[in-house]
């Protein structure tokens, strides 16, 4: 059963019904709404004997006692108040949603004594409750309960009681902007690639149209007019036809030059004739988690009415081994008229990303590109599930990423280039081949596509360890993570809104 969330707020104290919710930082004595929420005085007595302090992300559970006005209370844990941060304020909204417990009606009393609770916290609590409830069960014909009421999607009634109730509603409507856009990439990435290839992909993106984002849909025959060698290569193997995907939004002034994200959308990948050991590739379904990334942003921006000229694209293929794949060996010429000798089919990804860049600079001149991929192994080696690794050209762009990156808690580490790995993807019988070998296999993945961007600012996210796969948290509990989506919409809404 899935979970939606039906949120208000109110600055006065509504009449509670269901499950009380109240926030406690480590200062704080007794937390707001607790006077009249629990007449008995019970929380004092529950959290001297559950030693209950207020320690960030812990939880007092209590049945209320005959005559309150809730059945339960929870007090959530803040920590300290002078370390609060945007991602705490989402953390707690998570353990808000995490405690519903099956509860129709949600009271939060978001007003914290010494604490002074602003509109944008009051939204950020609201956006990880959000986010804590997205579900993907879509196939899942029982579910808990097999019940007539266990199969429905339950929508639970959630009140937040803060002081500035008319400023968090309309600092809310921007967080529910990037809340549709996380849950948007999620989906995409959680879809089965049986439902999900080139064409369906393209066809959610075009519906971003209703929200008055331009779209263009290049078929195989226009990809093939514009030299897009080595994207098609990739395609070539498989029955479903490729697409290019070109998203433009236009909330900026006409004479500035658009930022650009370009995102890697191989819908499944077995690894082509150099193919991929069984064990796992069932997650190869995820390896469009970029190009599901940029689709959400475009969604979010739009959604906002965001204040800048942006454009998406996203090169959609799939990678099967078939009489007509690639073959290691083979030399293709992409778009710029570079020559590739293939080493391996199964690095297809910067053949994809590498027409998409080339196309995107070439007809925009973008104030910067940004591509996102789920591109290589070598980057969970390096770096877990914890950062996605940052490549870059340009350090103002980089130290920019970073800052978003900190802000969101959607976390980078930039990785080296260097002319010494570059020498590493020469080839003997092409312009250069598209892998280096096992060694630094990320840096000379980011060398190759490196090629691509000519003088225009730009930065490569390798997101293979946090787009699909990446550890639970307190805003997340789908294989499918969103990641990419928040961090690059606090990138524009920092740096580059009129």
């Amino acid at each position: 059963m899935s979970i939606k969330l039906a949120i208000s707020f109110s600055k006065s104290q509504p009449v509670i019904e269901g499950l009380a919710i109240a926030l406690k930082t480590a200062e704080a004595e007794t937390p707001s709404g607790m006077t009249d929420a629990d007449p008995a005085g019970i929380y004092a007595r529950a959290a001297k004997v559950a030693n209950f302090s207020g320690k960030a992300s812990s939880v007092l559970d209590i049945v209320a006692p005959h005559g309150s006005a809730a059945d339960r209370l929870v007090v959530l844990g803040l920590g300290k108040a002078e370390n609060l941060t945007a991602h705490d304020w989402l953390k707690a909204g998570g353990s808000a949603t995490a405690n519903l417990k099956g509860a129709d009606d949600l009271t939060v009393f978001l007003d914290v004594p010494g604490l002074a609770i602003t509109p944008k916290s009051a939204a950020d609590f609201a956006l990880g409750m959000l986010l804590r409830a997205y579900k993907f069960d879509t196939y899942k014909t029982k579910k808990k309960g097999d019940d007539e009421e266990a199969k429905a999607d339950k929508t639970v009634k959630v009140t937040i009681v803060t002081a500035d109730a008319s400023g968090a509603k309309k600092a809310f409507a921007e967080a529910r902007a990037i809340a549709d856009g996380v849950v948007l990439a999620r989906d995409l990435v959680n879809e089965p690639a049986n439902v999900l290839g080139p064409l369906e992909f393209a066809a959610k993106a075009k519906e971003l149209e209703e929200l008055g984002v331009e779209i263009e849909i290049l078929t195989e025959k226009e990809m093939k007019k514009l030299g897009m060698g080595a994207l098609l290569g990739v395609a070539q193997g498989s029955v479903r036809p490729p697409r290019l995907v070109v998203m433009q939004w236009k909330g900026g002034k006409s004479k500035d030059k658009p930022i650009a994200f370009i995102g890697k959308g191989v819908v499944f990948d077995t690894g082509g004739i150099s193919i991929k050991p069984a064990g796992g590739m069932e997650d190869m379904k995820g390896d469009m988690g970029g190009a599901a990334a940029v689709t959400g942003l475009m969604h979010v921006l739009a959604a906002r009415k965001a204040k800048a000229n942006v454009v998406g694209i996203i090169g959609l293929v799939e990678n099967m081994p078939d009489g007509n794949a690639q073959r290691p060996g083979d030399i293709v010429t992409s778009m710029s008229g570079q020559t590739i000798e293939v080493i391996n089919t199964d690095a297809e990804g910067r053949l994809v990303l590498c027409d998409a860049l080339w196309y995107c600079n070439e007809r925009f001149e973008p104030a910067f590109m940004i591509n996102l991929a789920t591109l290589t192994g070598a980057i969970l080696v390096a770096l877990g599930n914890l950062h996605a690794g940052l490549f870059s050209n340009d350090d103002v762009l980089s130290e920019k990423l970073l800052a978003a990156g900190m802000a969101t808690n959607e976390r980078l580490w930039r990785m080296p280039l260097g002319k010494d790995y570059d020498k590493m993807i020469d080839s003997k019988f092409a312009d250069m081949k598209n892998t280096g070998g096992r060694h630094a296999g990320s840096i000379t993945a980011a060398q190759f596509l490196k090629r691509f961007v000519k003088d225009t600012p730009w930065a490569h996210l390798d997101i293979a360890g946090t787009a699909m796969g990446s550890p639970n948290d307190e805003i997340n509990q789908s294989w499918g993570s969103g990641y990419g989506v928040r961090l690059l919409d606090e990138l524009v809404r920092a740096n580059y809104e009129a």
